[in-house]
């Protein structure tokens, strides 16, 4: 079951669902929240030729920046990361998705980490993927992505923030 906004509510005052830093209430959509961009991204090192899937390591291929702001190139990629930390029970479970206002311009926020798994207490880590042939520019404190939360049938056994290995240290 996707929970409305009613229902969000209702979770964040049980402390099934909390921001940090906490939310605005106008950041609750009909059944999503709205979340922002912060000042960390990752972007291609400018000397790299060939991305080589079986060898390549994240670390040697991206770069770190902190920015107010980023420009993407046409047809290109940086990574970015929720200003919120998002915590949901383990009877909970998200999906990140992109704003349509800003895919009708040309982004699209994700292309295989959507899933935000019961018990995950994390900022979220956004594939930010620029399609047009144009740079287009995104800033901290946009409101690019939504989440979306949905009821499992029951509680996860091995909850992300204590069984998760990739990212619940983020």
């Amino acid at each position: 079951m996707i929970l409305s906004d009613r229902d969000i509510k209702e979770f964040i005052k049980l402390g099934k669902i909390r921001f940090e830093p906490p939310i605005k209430p106008d950041q609750i959509g009909a059944g999503s929240v709205d979340l922002t961009l912060s000042r960390k991204f990752w972007r291609f090192k400018e000397d790299i030729d060939l991305i080589d899937l079986a060898t390549a390591r994240f670390e040697d291929l991206m770069e770190e920046v902190d920015v107010d702001e980023i420009t993407i190139p046409p047809h290109g990629m940086i990574i970015g990361m929720t200003a919120e930390k998002v915590y949901i029970d383990s009877d909970l479970c998200g999906w990140i998705e992109g704003r349509s206002r800003y895919a009708r311009l040309g982004i699209a926020i994700h292309s295989a980490s959507g899933f935000i798994h019961p018990g995950s207490y994390n900022h979220q880590i956004l594939e930010i993927s620029n399609i047009t042939p144009h740079p287009i520019k995104v800033r901290a404190g946009m409101r690019i992505v939504q989440i979306v939360f949905e009821l499992t049938r029951s509680k996860a056994e091995k909850p992300y923030r204590i069984y998760g290995k990739v990212a619940r240290d983020q």
